[in-house]
């Protein structure tokens, strides 16, 4: 079953200071409401089965995601929203636009949760919408984004106090979280396979992995092309058979680095994300990617 990434809008109504984003998003890009229609009624013959809707902050534009889950609901497409909870500041408005969208169809709810999202909208808010999915029955898990330090610790203490499903997620060194000081990971030697969905911005752009794909302006190596000269089954078709992204989900990254000659003691103190962007934001790493992908292919044990 193939998924997207569906990026109705850029705009979000908070900036933290570590997301991925670089521009301003209080305006942000909107993609045509028709044209999201459009394009979602055609997913089936696409092989589309679950769709993700990011971006900015959804919730902006309540009525049309509604509408356009339902839409997914009637095509039997499986959603997601992933939201930073801002609409969620009492537990009776929670309940109220978390019931609509269950009875619209959808599948799951995505809290984002940090020390960075909290100055901005309050812990009670991703309290209050995890416990309005809870009550009415919609799935729901929070994305937990931090750097493992401890500044970290009272927040986790948080959802682990009241019992709440989450889950750790590395933060990614990009956008406005490149300037950060990036910590020494080192951890075991680990595979490090990623298996992301193409994400579909609101310009009707896709990238073959996650938004953070979109900022490898050295290569362009995610970039799949636009739906404006391309089908939806024409852009999967290049996710599906391009052989590094391949490797990327099967091999996994750690082994593309070996084979690069990159030492062992060096990959363990990089990120996912940012081995990612060492290995495929180079050019000349790249191309010797691209001419040696057969020798890379039985570099197995």
């Amino acid at each position: 079953m193939r998924k997207l990434v569906f990026g109705y809008s850029t705009r979000c109504n908070i900036k933290c200071e570590h997301c991925v984003a670089t521009q301003d998003l209080s305006a942000g890009r909107k993609m045509d409401h028709d044209k999201a229609k459009e394009i979602i009624a055609k997913m089936p013959q696409a092989g589309v089965g679950g769709i993700s809707f990011s971006a900015g902050e959804p919730f902006l534009y309540f009525d049309k995601i509604a509408e356009l889950v339902k839409l997914c609901s009637q095509l039997g497409i499986y959603t997601r929203i992933v939201t930073n909870s801002f609409w969620a500041k009492t537990s009776a408005s929670s309940d109220q636009l978390v019931s609509e969208l269950k009875n619209n169809g959808l599948g799951q709810l995505r809290l984002s949760c940090s020390r960075w999202h909290q100055k901005h909208v309050s812990q009670n808010n991703v309290l209050n919408a995890a416990r309005s999915c809870q009550k009415i029955g919609l799935n729901y898990f929070i994305s937990f984004i931090t750097d493992f330090s401890k500044a970290d610790d009272p927040h986790e203490k948080f959802l682990r106090n009241y019992g709440l499903t989450f889950f750790p997620e590395p933060i990614i060194y990009a956008g406005r979280a490149k300037s950060f000081k990036r910590r020494r990971i080192l951890t075991d030697y680990q595979a490090n396979c990623c298996d992301m969905n193409p994400y579909l911005t609101p310009d009707l752009d896709m990238v073959a992995w996650c938004d953070a794909g979109s900022h490898f302006t050295e290569t362009n190596f995610f970039y799949l092309g636009n739906l404006k000269g391309n089908t939806m089954e024409q852009l999967f078709v290049k996710t599906e058979t391009d052989r590094l992204y391949k490797f990327i989900r099967t091999m996994g990254l750690t082994n593309i680095a070996s084979f690069t000659r990159m030492k062992a003691r060096e990959i363990i103190t990089y990120s996912k994300c940012e081995l990612c962007r060492k290995l495929f934001n180079f050019p000349e790493t790249l191309t010797r990617l691209r001419a040696e992908v057969s020798q890379l292919a039985v570099w197995s044990r």
